[in-house]
């Protein structure tokens, strides 16, 4: 009796070496660079972590290993470089808070002077040290086009010193300064800002988002990004189990809720133009990504909505997905 066996190849898992050595992503091959190796100290479920294991051995992949890493103060930083300790298998430099931009900028500068035209350069940075303390230096090498690959790795608050609001912390979030208390607990509706739409803007030469949760679309933005030159912006969703209130193996389920909601898209832009966006392969309500954190548990009593702020986040993953095109037939996203 003749066995047929059947093997499904489009899943968001890391290693699938069935399939040819072009379609592997890099975590599945044995000559990944482990830019980032064991002994670090992040949090058990550490999205941030996971997150800059993917982009960074991409790009070295992308770059034959000749890269140099230029780090803001944050999570990712302390929790792989307790001194005097390291867990960087690359060239890395810890930057201030802020300046992780500029830093990085002058790095480039100094391997184009050398004349080392290979070596390429990467600034990275947590959302607080992006889209706040960091934004000015940001949108200098924005502006004048330097040649840096810029990587946020937003976990949409300050967690390293506490779980404080950034302005990339989402409507209606419990952090540390805004607690569930009052008419309206946890973070306002109508601040914050949007910095890969603020990126956009610049007219620079690639702008992407991507999610912890889909493996293959992340290295594929990271390489393509380091196949351009000039300023570009990968904006990284990366769970935090402590201040998100989330499990610590629910990382990547919570990362692709928010994507499949809509409330987080995934899009690539060049030059201030979207060229793509993934569509969502099956299509939640906005309750599924907030119930497991518990963040937004004030938003719910017996897992239903205690008042219309749901429905307003509803509204935002809505808007998300007629502007970026999320919902689409297989046929019309060839």
């Amino acid at each position: 009796m003749n066995i047929v066996k059947f093997y499904q190849k489009g899943t968001y898992t890391v290693g699938n070496r069935l399939v040819s050595e072009a379609e592997r992503t890099t975590q599945s091959s044995p000559e990944r660079t482990n830019s980032i190796t064991c002994g670090h100290r992040a949090c058990q479920g550490c999205g941030e972590a996971l997150g800059a294991r993917y982009a960074i051995d991409s790009a070295m992949k992308a770059t034959d290993n000749q890269l140099i890493a230029v780090n803001a103060t944050g999570c990712l930083e302390v929790f792989t470089t307790p001194y005097p300790e390291t867990s960087w298998q690359i060239p890395w430099i810890h930057s201030l808070f802020g300046n992780a931009a500029a830093v990085a900028t002058g790095v480039a500068a100094a391997q184009r002077v050398r004349g080392h035209a290979n070596v390429r350069v990467i600034a990275q940075g947590g959302d607080g040290g992006t889209t706040d303390i960091g934004f000015g230096c940001l949108s200098g090498m924005f502006e004048r086009n330097d040649d840096v690959l810029y990587i946020c790795y937003d976990n949409q608050a300050y967690m390293n010193t506490g779980v404080q609001r950034s302005s990339a912390t989402p409507p209606t979030a419990r952090t540390a300064t805004t607690p569930s208390l009052g008419p309206e607990p946890g973070n306002v509706f109508g601040t914050g800002k949007n910095v890969p739409l603020i990126a956009m803007a610049h007219n620079i030469p690639y702008v992407a988002t991507a999610a912890v949760a889909d493996l293959r679309d992340l290295e594929a933005k990271v390489t393509k990004a380091m196949s351009i030159h000039g300023a570009r912006y990968i904006h990284i969703l990366v769970p935090c189990p402590l201040g998100w209130g989330s499990a610590a193996h629910d990382t990547v389920r919570v990362a692709r809720l928010a994507v499949e909601s809509g409330i987080f898209p995934l899009f690539e832009a060049e030059h201030g133009v979207v060229t793509h966006s993934t569509a969502i392969r099956r299509r939640v309500p906005v309750d599924d990504y907030l119930l497991p954190q518990r963040r937004f548990a004030h938003l719910f009593k017996n897992g239903k909505p205690v008042d219309g702020r749901v429905a307003r986040l509803q509204a935002m993953a809505d808007e998300n997905i007629r502007r970026y095109n999320l919902l689409r037939d297989e046929e019309s996203d060839r």
